[in-house]
């Protein structure tokens, strides 16, 4: 896994099997503590690609923006 100072990283290739589905690599899966029950939000946009998102962090995250957005008139 190639890391970068920003705290992004390469983490490795995968490929797409008949049914549509991707094996997310075993130290990609401990680097971001996935683990089997996991949910995964899948966003994509149309020019940068897709990304896996785990569903609890993005609820933190939603929380955290609903907890600390600026209320305007």
């Amino acid at each position: 896994m190639l890391t970068y100072s920003d705290g992004s990283c390469l983490c490795g290739t995968v490929t797409v099997g008949e049914r549509g589905q991707v094996v997310i690599p075993k130290k990609v899966r401990e680097h971001f503590k996935i683990q089997p029950g996991d949910t995964l939000t899948v966003i994509g946009d149309q020019e940068r690609g897709i990304t896996f998102i785990k569903a609890s962090s993005l609820a933190e995250l939603a929380g955290y923006l609903g907890r600390h957005a600026e209320v305007r008139p």
